[in-house]
């Protein structure tokens, strides 16, 4: 385990793990984006500065980017001369500083001015931030295969972003086991060697400790010299068996030779009773499977009765749970946002009404609110885990909140798929088309 000594980063995290926490702060500013009408790829992270009350402004002076203090509020300078991808970047990971208590305290450069032992704690976190900033939640499509890391940074410069930023939302978005890995070099008595920074799993894979752990000299990330480079091998290191691990070479921090790498774990086999999202064609009023089951459904803040969709089909079907959500409802509407309504319609069925809409009818933005929505799912995701039930929705969100699927698909992978939670999602047959005759 990495032990956590910048005062920047202690201060931040307090006795939270401070990836954890900054990577939940900076999924909350990008979900909050969105509601704003934020759009892409690519992703403006100078949408994120505005929101944190920071100016964003050129300087061809400077080596990359920093943020200093004017007049008490924070300006972030970067160099408009380096290419488009490491611009974004840059300013996405100074716009990441701002998250911290004492970001204007001093100027802060990217990659940090190498002076403090422990200065690399508050650039890998920076790095992470940055990476949700320009490639943030819903950006990658749910995939069902990984292929090679080669071909993997050959598709990256199509949304023209860093290759640590695309890997850390490819570990968050594909639907087989792996797991992604930073490690970054130190040296230690004359001498070279790699210390894993921070590592993400997908949701169906497991999570060993190798958090500070140090890379055996023979594994192929010592071959990774330089930025860009790749290389792979079977090694044991990870677990009790060898297992398939690919590298590539990324931007050092200041003061080491060598350039980090990214590793890319391929596991055998997903983490027991984990189960990617199914996708089947029917009604999900008509839930399949065997033991317990709750049907989801979203619904505005503003409701009092159920809406339009699988609501009026449920509220026809089941009466009595309309009136049940209709005096929650009424109790709790000044704080409803995020809260979650769940109400048993047999001995195994219940219906969960996830309060994620922010009020009804037209809207220059969306009216989905996925800070909301999270808060929500992880309702659900408790009480889903106490029944032993496994949960069934429509493509929620895609009606008048305005959602975006990936965004919602996202979210359900981090707060029900990585907890154990089946989920089926239906979709209704396509019409049939009737002949035309001329």
């Amino acid at each position: 385990m990495v032990k956590w000594t910048n005062p920047s980063v202690v201060a931040f995290s307090g006795t939270d793990d401070p990836v954890v926490k900054i990577q939940a702060r900076a999924q909350q500013l990008t979900l909050a984006a969105f509601e704003d009408g934020w759009v892409g790829p690519p992703y403006n992270p100078i949408k994120i500065a505005e929101m944190l009350g920071a100016t964003v402004v050129p300087n061809s002076d400077i080596s990359d980017a920093r943020t200093i203090a004017v007049a008490g509020k924070a300006v972030i300078e970067f160099n408009p001369n380096r290419v488009r991808e490491r611009v974004r970047f840059s300013i996405a990971h100074e716009v990441a500083h701002l998250l911290f208590s004492d970001a204007l305290d001093e100027i802060r450069h990217r990659g940090g001015s190498g002076n403090k032992r422990d200065e690399w704690q508050l650039e890998m976190l920076c790095n992470m931030a940055a990476a949700e900033f320009v490639m943030p939640i819903g950006s990658f499509p749910t995939i069902e295969e990984t292929v090679s890391l080669a071909a993997l940074m050959k598709r990256r410069v199509d949304f023209d972003v860093s290759a640590e930023a695309f890997m850390i939302r490819l570990a968050k978005s594909v639907s087989t086991s792996v797991g992604v890995f930073c490690a970054s070099p130190f040296e230690s008595e004359g001498a070279w060697s790699y210390r894993i920074d921070y590592y993400i799993p997908s949701a169906m894979a497991p999570t060993p400790n190798i958090v500070g752990r140090i890379i055996p000299k023979e594994s192929s990330a010592y071959r990774c010299t330089a930025i860009g480079f790749t290389d792979f091998g079977t090694e044991a290191w990870v677990s009790d068996r060898p297992l398939d691990v690919e590298y590539v070479g990324i931007p050092a921090y200041p003061g080491a030779s060598l350039p980090r790498v990214i590793g890319l774990i391929h596991y055998e086999r997903s983490v027991e009773g984990h189960s990617p999202i199914k996708f089947v064609q029917g009604n999900a009023l008509l839930a399949r499977g065997d033991g317990p089951k709750i049907i989801c459904q979203l619904v505005n803040d503003r409701a009092s009765k159920w809406g339009g969709g699988l609501a009026s089909q449920t509220a026809r079907k089941y009466p009595f749970a309309e009136s049940s959500f209709s005096e929650w409802m009424i109790a709790s509407r000044k704080e409803a946002l995020g809260q979650m309504h769940l109400v048993d319609i047999d001995d195994t069925t219940a219906i969960a009404s996830l309060v994620a809409q922010a009020g009804f009818g037209s809207s220059v933005t969306p009216r989905i609110r996925y800070n909301a929505l999270e808060s929500a799912l992880l309702r659900l995701s408790e009480a889903a885990s106490a029944r032993g039930a496994s949960v069934h929705m429509p493509r929620i969100g895609m009606g008048s909140a305005r959602g975006d699927w990936g965004t919602i698909e996202s979210l359900l992978q981090d707060t029900l798929v990585r907890r154990g939670v089946n989920i089926t999602v239906y979709e209704m047959p396509p019409k049939r088309q009737q002949l035309e005759l001329f």
